[in-house]
């Protein structure tokens, strides 16, 4: 059967986690093997997003060969795409950032053929960090892919920044914030606290928040509410707040539940959510995008244990 010599759309984004400090080169990530496949380097004219820009574009000056498995169909034969893009992250700002980037591969026709999140850590005010994104395994059929281009960028306080995976914080505690879930216009986006110390935790309640605009300021005039009955009751009863002590890698989970309706007034959007876990507890800076509109109100469920 003829190879197809096209890539397939993918919708998975992995991560890649990248260490920056001062004006630097990050290391490269890789969702597969380095093809050997001979390459071209194209530079480009990237106009950028919030200080991050795509300076060169590399594709395999060849289709790859695909490797599968006697099991697989010809619809999932994949290859290791050899497309890369080089970038770089500059801190405009006054405070050392931690950026999340989501960039994506397009073909000829502006489709999106494969986006991926890069996390660029500790950029100093100033800095500018450069790194790779890999476009990774890709399916075969449909366009090659000819660009790349900065999707999405959110950064946060780089002292306040979720940690980085299978890592934990020196206080023994990681908090993360979950990409949530949409439906009719009600949004739940989940908050997770996990016990990656060596001692007890202990919490009671709900988690406390602090609402912060695009400059990390506070955002004024949105009621939290304890639990998120007045918001809705298809998020489940709300159950009372517990007690609750977390052994060394036992976890438990939040939630944040607000709809997005938008009658009279101005909408309201909050890029950003200072979460400490009780009260005195150290802050990380999540982005759940909250999209408001006009409710003013923010539905908040309490720390329930994570069944095993």
């Amino acid at each position: 059967m003829p190879r197809p010599a096209c890539l397939l759309p993918v919708v998975a984004a992995t991560a890649l986690l990248l260490t920056a400090c001062g004006t630097d080169r990050a290391g490269s990530g890789n969702t597969g093997a380095d093809t050997a496949e001979p390459s071209s380097r194209t530079q480009v004219d990237d106009p950028g997003k919030d200080g991050v820009r795509i300076t060169s574009l590399t594709l395999p000056s060849a289709s790859p060969s695909p490797t599968r498995s006697t099991s697989v169909s010809a619809e999932t034969l994949t290859v290791d795409s050899g497309i890369s893009a080089t970038y770089e992250v500059t801190n405009k700002g006054t405070k050392t950032l931690t950026y999340t980037v989501v960039f994506t591969f397009t073909s000829a026709d502006g489709g999106a053929m494969s986006n991926q999140t890069a996390t660029v850590r500790d950029v100093g005010p100033g800095k500018t960090v450069r790194g790779t994104v890999r476009a990774g395994r890709l399916p075969l059929t449909t366009p090659r892919v000819t660009g790349a281009k900065v999707l999405e960028v959110t950064k946060v306080p780089a002292s306040e920044a979720p940690a980085a995976p299978g890592t934990c914080p020196a206080s023994g505690i990681r908090v993360s914030a979950d990409r949530g879930d949409a439906a009719m216009g009600l949004r739940v986006v989940g908050l997770h606290l996990d016990n990656c110390g060596t001692r007890d935790y202990t919490i009671k309640g709900y988690p406390k928040l602090e609402l912060l605009d695009d400059d990390f300021n506070p955002v004024h005039g949105i009621k939290i509410l304890a639990g998120s009955t007045e918001i809705t009751t298809g998020a489940g009863p709300d159950k009372p707040p517990q007690t609750i002590t977390l052994k060394p890698g036992e976890s438990a989970t939040a939630g944040l539940v607000w709809r997005n309706t938008t009658e009279f007034g101005t909408a309201v959007n909050v890029p950003y959510v200072r979460v400490r876990a009780k009260a005195g507890a150290a802050p990380v800076t999540v982005t759940p995008h909250l999209d408001l509109g006009t409710t003013g109100k923010l539905g908040v469920r309490p720390w329930v244990k994570a069944q095993s």
